[in-house]
């Protein structure tokens, strides 16, 4: 009995012992065979370690005398745009067979014309009170002439019936001739032929006056005439230059007022666009005359008329047109901001090559107004220069490094440099993002080459 139970207690230990020789006996196989395993692998031959070369493209720089671009935007535009109002009321009676927005009409063709019954009939009765007053004024002169003729007869009448008066007066106070009634008879008669006389007198004494009162109602009479005929012209409206209809509100039969804007009219033989610029870039780069202005106000003066460039901005194919700079428009104080006039005329916006499309009115473009220029300086594309004016070049040994320079202007997608750089000095046109200063370079010569051609 004691036997048996001191079998079953060495029974596990048996089983763990031999358990852990099996894990053992397993590593150790393991480890030999991984062993041999590893002496048969050939140890890799030693390399050294060499620096890894930045491939980049380099230009090399020479100083040039460049002409500064004042580059800007703006939508072209007729310089004489006129909309048509009637002076008069009325009805519209004919029409202008292409009055539709888009149509030329020549200089001098009908628009439209109002009916004129109205006018005409109040011409010609203006025409017959002008006539009336005329005939007023020729009878007055006549009467004037006549009156004044009588008026010496009256006069001489006045002189013989006071002298008989006289006569008769004398013989009945001395001589004691004649009777009390009879020297009465003669006083009467006396007054009576001074009395006419006074009379013819005043009126011709008031003849000039009435004649000039009949002129001022003859002139106020001519008046009305030369109203009523303005009126009887203003019926019919013509062109006054050959113009593109650039709207119309009209229509046979419409009843239109005076002030009422029925038709725009464009002249297209001179086109102008307004050219909002830096304040900044016209003072530096604008081209002025020299000479003192001869006018006395205080404006912009002596801007001189340079040929400008021409870009449609939705022409892919980079047509070109040439206009001339006019003048000064504007300046604005809130966005510090000069706007210039470029001027070109019909000639200048057709030409091109045969199918282009003509520069008209509402087309957007980019303008490029010649400046002054830049002396001596770098040339270099935008991407060659850092927001901080900071350059990477190669240097003798083919290594990068870093340089700032003083940067004079960028136009478009180049940067004049004017100092920090030397001639011959090989500025890398790579972009590149936080390079390590000194590393070493690999050229790209055919790069270089392109960039220098550029």
């Amino acid at each position: 009995m004691e036997n048996n139970r001191s079998t079953r207690h060495l029974r596990p230990a048996v089983n763990i012992l031999l358990r852990i020789f099996i894990c053992a006996l397993i590593l150790t196989v393991g480890i030999l065979g991984m062993t041999q395993l590893a002496s048969l692998k050939k140890a890799p031959a030693e390399t050294m370690a060499r620096e890894q070369a930045l491939r980049v493209a380099t230009l090399t720089v020479q100083p040039v005398d460049i002409p500064v671009f004042i580059t800007g935007y703006g939508e072209v535009r007729a310089l004489n745009t006129v909309t048509i109002s009637p002076e008069i009321s009325g009805t519209i009676v004919d029409i202008h067979p292409r009055l539709e927005t888009g149509e030329t009409i020549t200089e001098g063709e009908l628009l439209f014309r109002i009916d004129p019954a109205n006018y005409t009939a109040a011409e010609n009765e203006a025409r017959a009170n002008v006539a009336q007053w005329e005939n007023a004024i020729t009878r007055l002169e006549k009467q004037f002439t006549i009156d004044t003729g009588r008026l010496k007869t009256l006069r001489r009448n006045e002189q013989l019936a006071q002298k008989e008066f006289a006569r008769i007066q004398t013989l009945f106070k001395t001589d004691n001739v004649g009777t009390r009634s009879g020297v009465d008879r003669a006083e009467q008669a006396y007054n009576g032929a001074r009395d006419m006389a006074d009379q013819m007198a005043q009126a011709v004494t008031l003849y000039p006056i009435r004649i000039k009162e009949a002129q001022s109602t003859l002139n106020g009479a001519r008046a009305r005439l030369a109203l009523a005929a303005a009126n009887l012209k203003r019926c019919t409206m013509i062109s006054p230059f050959t113009a593109r209809i650039k709207s119309v509100a009209l229509e046979k039969g419409q009843y239109v007022s005076p002030g009422q804007g029925v038709v725009t009219l464009a002249d297209d033989s001179i086109l102008e666009i307004h050219v909002p610029t830096d304040s900044r870039d016209a003072r530096q780069w604008l081209l002025f005359d020299r000479k003192p202005a001869a006018s006395k106000t205080a404006w912009f003066a002596g801007l001189k008329p340079v040929v400008c460039n021409i870009h449609w901005t939705e022409d892919t194919t980079g047509h070109m047109w040439q206009g001339r700079l006019d003048r000064v428009v504007q300046f604005h104080k809130e966005t510090r901001t000069l706007t210039l006039a470029v001027r070109i005329d019909a000639a200048g916006a057709t030409a091109g090559n045969p199918g282009q499309l003509p520069l008209v009115d509402g087309m957007f473009c980019t303008v490029e107004i010649p400046g002054k220029t830049l002396k001596q300086v770098f040339k270099l594309p935008s991407q060659a220069v850092s927001f901080s004016n900071t350059v990477y070049m190669a240097d003798s040994e083919n290594r990068l490094k870093t340089v700032t320079v003083d940067v004079s202007r960028a136009q478009g997608e180049t940067t004049f440099v004017s100092g920090g750089l030397n001639p011959g000095d090989r500025v890398i046109v790579t972009r590149l993002i936080d390079p390590l200063e000194g590393s070493l370079l690999e050229i790209n010569t055919a790069a270089t080459t392109g960039e220098e051609k550029s």
